[in-house]
């Protein structure tokens, strides 16, 4: 019988510490107490003594004895002599992580995660005061839309506030997927009215309506994709920039073409911004990494910021 690998490594963390407490306990007792058969505990003994901490030289790996009589000896447990207890700080993170989850939108198994959320703050755990705190400002009503649009592969309309603008479009958009960037899930998507790929910030969505048609992805090769990049839903200004390879993270933040590629790790990307004074900030802030080429007007605001900068400072930093 097969067994999902969550499964088995939830048996292997337990497992080492049983055996501890057991020393000298038969195989076949073993396996009944796990519930497997004296062959799968077996091949899971095989695999714990190859586990063990980083360097796994020979005084590194968890080290059991079995084969000889059919009985069990831990000889060195390494760190799994007790069971797996979590800090607090561990459990802080693991609940806010799973608040976060259950925000975002998509297949998931929302029972299990309120089950194990709740067992969580049963036991005594909970998100220290003041240290995080996570805020739900996703309505109800939009993140059960996107479930549906996801789920039946629907084209879904919204209205959306703008971070740059502060304007409320109605969009017609197919949905790709839903990824999550420093505490906030966004919904990476075809957008029919920009032409282009965009990013909506879930909590920016104010309504969203799945439609009877089906959704309408580009292919790759039309979108020239490089992986999910944040750009913004209102992008507009379309700009060149030159990146040092310490600056090739930009590749990350924004979704474009790469025109030029060098050996060293630098290059041009081609790409949509949605405000260009936040482009002129990012230049300012990498000291030379990055480089506006065009267009010209936004390359000469970027030099005329940077003298007001220095002027700031006086003489001494020209």
């Amino acid at each position: 019988m097969s067994v999902s690998a969550p499964a088995r490594l939830s048996r292997l963390l337990a497992l080492v510490p049983w055996l501890q407490q057991h020393s000298g306990v038969s195989l076949d007792a073993a396996a009944e107490h796990f519930g497997v058969t004296p062959t799968e505990l077996e091949r899971d003994l095989w695999l714990v003594i190859c586990c063990g901490l980083p360097g796994h030289g020979p005084d590194q790996l968890i080290d059991i004895q079995f084969w000889d009589d059919g009985i069990i000896h831990v000889i060195d447990a390494q760190t799994l002599e007790r069971p797996l207890s979590l800090t607090g700080d561990e459990v802080a993170a693991l609940l806010i992580g799973l608040r976060m989850l259950a925000q975002v939108p998509g297949e998931h198994d929302r029972g299990a995660l309120a089950s194990v959320t709740a067992k969580l703050e049963h036991a005594g755990y909970a998100v220290p005061t003041g240290q995080a705190k996570v805020v739900d400002t996703v309505d109800d009503d939009v993140r059960a839309a996107v479930d549906v649009a996801l789920r039946d592969e629907r084209a879904l309309r919204i209205e959306y506030l703008g971070a740059t603008r502060d304007q409320l479009t109605t969009r017609t958009i197919d949905v790709r997927r839903v990824i999550s960037r420093e505490g906030h899930a966004y919904l990476d998507a075809w957008c029919r009215s920009a032409g282009a790929e965009r990013t909506f910030r879930l909590d920016r969505i104010v309504s969203a309506e799945v439609l009877l048609e089906a959704r309408a992805l580009p292919s790759t090769d039309e979108t020239g994709e490089r992986g999910a990049r944040l750009i913004p839903a209102d992008a507009s200004t379309t700009v060149l920039v030159d990146f040092t390879p310490a600056g090739r993270w930009l590749l990350d933040v924004l979704r474009g073409d790469l025109v030029i590629d060098l050996e060293d790790g630098g290059g041009t990307l081609r790409a949509d911004v949605a405000d260009p004074a936040w482009l002129i900030r990012l230049v300012l802030a990498q000291g030379g990494d990055l480089v506006v080429r065009e267009p010209a007007d936004l390359r000469a605001a970027v030099h005329e910021a940077a003298e007001a900068a220095l002027a700031r400072y006086g003489p001494r930093a020209r």
